[in-house]
């Protein structure tokens, strides 16, 4: 009986695959550095798809946006087209707060920077995981307070000029005026010039995380010291543990009261109202909580390339992580984790790879792919609207919705829902 019964638990386990998946991807994941570039597995890894540390580094970064943008899209249902610039605000704060920007001040505190380096010089960890999320969940707040009253089309403009008006603040505040005291004649206030971000010129020489000497010593390496910039492992396992603790924070938000009332949010939001759902309250802790793990990937990537500029927070990216969600399956965590790994793997490597095999396959010399990345991602975008909009893996609520739509030849609920509200 016990035989059978264990058999029976084996069955049901294996039969699934969002009760194995995960745990196989938690064990890819993390046994990958070790084998990725051993033959034969570095044909595959290395020479055929060129995953590489640094692109699957790049990828998990996508991966974490994805996943913050998706709370604010695919559980709220809230169009965001200016999530890049809690992405921005998490990379500054580690300028403000882990470089030697303020020169002026010599500040330390259990960080890994050289001893009596000027500038303010806080713990890599602290910055990443607690002042960042902080920053980020403000600026969130600040810009969603006055904007989630619109809908549809409306926010989605106005979240476009917050995340075009940010990176240019960033890109202007070199001279940035502050009142310094006051003056008997008008404008009755004098003021300086703070230089907050260096402009155009951007802040160097970030500080790498790091565990200190002592459990450098006492684990033989294994957590060092200090992040260096040709060892890529420590980043890896970074960003894995970063990717890890996000899909089990929004996998429990997801099923939470919360969660219930963010979909219920989605899907019409006179009918949340009526049943008791605080609309802004309920839109707000979504935004917030979105643009926290913008700010913590931020930070962590900062701190990996070593420097930030305003230039590298364009619209672009903001566009980007939305196909991941749209491709990937809006609402649903596994869903928009494969359209970032895709999308951005493309991005990196993936049409680079394309493009030469092809010119091998034809015996040409100028076709690349890389060039036309955004026609290409634009095309994929198209395709998936009309072959499977509702995403590659979506959650079985759109699924439903998107099919159900599709036997009664009607649009959609929520369409359903808008045109209703249009029409009274």
């Amino acid at each position: 009986m016990s035989s059978q019964a264990g058999s029976a638990r084996a069955r049901a386990f294996f039969g699934a695959p969002e009760r194995w998946l995960p745990w196989a991807l938690v064990v890819l994941a993390l046994t990958y550095p070790f084998w990725f570039d051993v033959p034969p597995f570095s044909y595959v890894t290395l020479d055929v798809l060129g995953l590489k540390q640094d692109v699957i580094i790049s990828m998990g970064v996508y991966v974490m946006l994805a996943l913050g943008l998706n709370i604010v899209v695919g559980f709220a249902g809230l169009l965001d087209l200016g999530y890049v610039a809690f992405f921005a605000l998490g990379a500054y704060t580690v300028g403000w707060f882990a470089s030697d920007k303020f020169s002026g001040v010599s500040w330390h505190f259990a960080s890994t920077a050289v001893e009596g380096a000027a500038g303010i010089h806080l713990n890599l960890w602290i910055v990443m995981l607690l002042l960042a999320a902080v920053i980020a969940a403000i600026a969130g707040v600040i810009i969603g307070w006055p904007t989630l009253r619109l809908r549809g089309d409306y926010l989605a403009i106005v979240t476009l000029g917050f995340g075009e008006i940010i990176p240019d603040v960033f890109r202007n505040a070199d001279k940035l005026p502050v009142p310094t005291g006051v003056q008997w004649t008008p404008p009755f206030l004098d003021f300086s010039n703070l230089n907050l971000t260096n402009g155009v010129r951007g802040i160097r020489q970030l500080d790498r995380p790091g565990f200190g000497e002592h459990l450098d010593a006492w684990t033989a390496g294994r957590l060092p010291e200090r992040f260096g910039p040709t060892d890529l492992e420590p980043w890896y396992f970074t960003i894995v543990v970063f990717v890890a603790v996000a899909i089990f924070v929004i996998r429990r938000l997801e099923h939470s009261k919360m969660g219930r009332a963010w979909v219920a949010v989605r899907e019409d939001e006179v009918a949340a109202s009526a049943m008791g759902v605080p609309l802004m309250r309920t839109k707000l802790w979504a935004y917030g909580i979105g643009a926290v793990f913008g700010g913590v990937v931020g930070a962590y990537y900062g701190s990996f390339i070593g420097s930030v500029f305003p230039t590298s927070f364009f619209f672009n990216i903001s566009i980007i992580v939305l196909c991941m969600v749209i491709v990937g399956g809006m609402g649903n965590v596994y869903g928009v984790i494969l359209g970032a790994v895709v999308l951005q793997y493309l991005n990196v490597a993936g049409l680079d790879k394309i493009g030469r095999a092809f010119n091998q396959a034809f015996g040409t010399n100028e076709t690349v792919f890389a060039q036309y990345k955004f026609l290409i991602f634009g095309a994929l975008l198209v395709t998936m609207m009309l072959l499977r909009p509702e995403g590659i893996i979506p959650s079985a609520r759109r699924k439903a919705e998107f099919h159900e739509a599709e036997e009664e030849g009607a649009p959609p609920a929520g369409d359903l829902a808008d045109a209703h509200r249009e029409g009274s």
